[in-house]
């Protein structure tokens, strides 16, 4: 049977990281491993959790990197459509990750590898039993209808909804001290960045893993 391995949000933990993947059992030729986004902003990292996710995508067939909303307030602050959001949000940490290894004064300090990560980034990902996104979807929307911006940053709305999306939601975004399961969506954001763990779901045993 095929599992799916889905990794909560990162921020920028790369201890946590390297930590929760010595604990997943994945079979890189059989399994899917996939992140549910965030992987910047906050922690003290994220440009070496950026280097590692790419590494491991060489060495894993099958990696699924979906888009949070923390990868397109970096693509607005370097495009200069919105330098203010990412900055109060936690945006300072990630400049300061790439800044510190960065010999080009006033150049981007981004690699071209790292910008090709992030706009590679899928918005949602979709198998027969299972939607995966980074934040959630707005009731009785058709999923190629959504909305970038609800996927990305949607709470309350998706959360206390009750909605068959006719398919169980795997998402992020919303940090919960333990995994949120409900009937119809599955919360593994549990708040790496805060002190808390950092969480994988495999499904569809529907076990969880936490460091």
């Amino acid at each position: 049977m095929e599992r799916i391995f889905a990794v909560g949000d990162i921020h920028g933990c790369l201890d946590k990281l390297i930590s929760l993947m010595d604990v997943i059992d994945v079979a890189p030729e059989k399994d899917t491993l996939l992140f549910i986004g965030d992987y910047i902003d906050r922690g003290p990292q994220s440009k070496e959790v950026v280097d590692y996710l790419i590494d491991l995508a060489k060495g894993q067939r099958r990696v699924i990197f979906l888009k949070g909303n923390h990868e397109l307030m970096l693509q607005l602050y370097l495009s200069g459509a919105d330098r203010f959001t990412f900055l109060a949000n936690g945006g300072q940490a990630t400049l300061d990750s790439y800044l510190k290894e960065s010999i080009h004064v006033g150049a981007n300090p981004i690699p071209s590898e790292h910008l090709d990560f992030f706009d590679a980034l899928r918005l949602y990902y979709e198998t027969d039993q299972y939607i995966f996104v980074h934040a959630g979807l707005k009731a009785n929307i058709l999923l190629e209808e959504q909305d970038e911006w609800d996927m990305l940053w949607i709470r309350e709305e998706f959360i206390y909804s009750d909605f068959d999306f006719g398919k169980r939601v795997i998402f992020g975004h919303t940090p919960f001290r333990e995994p949120l399961v409900l009937d119809n969506k599955i919360g593994i954001d549990t708040g790496a960045v805060y002190g808390n763990k950092l969480t994988c779901v495999e499904l569809p045993a529907v076990k969880f893993y936490s460091v």
